[in-house]
């Protein structure tokens, strides 16, 4: 799966161009990302997409080095059910 990020609308996205599936951020203040909303079309639910989409969000703010906060509901239970792989970035 390939996962792309545009940082001029400050979202990650995947699958189809025409319907792709997206994990937005804001980035509130210096040093911080806040992932705000996951979005999945329902044809390409249960594949994994969200969690992939999600893995590449965490990837890039530790990358970054960013202490990561989670609006989204999706991205905070997922940061919980890896809390140990993540735990180094969470705010």
């Amino acid at each position: 799966m390939t996962i792309h990020h545009d940082p001029a609308n400050q979202e990650f996205t995947a699958g189809s161009p025409e319907q792709p599936a997206e994990l937005a951020y804001s980035l509130p203040d210096k040093g911080t990302i806040d992932f705000t909303h996951t979005f999945v079309p329902e044809d390409q639910r249960g594949q994994g997409t969200a969690n992939e989409l999600a893995r590449a969000g965490l990837a890039f703010a530790r990358q970054h080095h960013l202490k990561v906060r989670t609006s989204c509901e999706f991205m905070a239970a997922f940061a919980q059910q890896h809390k140990e792989e993540y735990q180094d970035i969470l705010a």
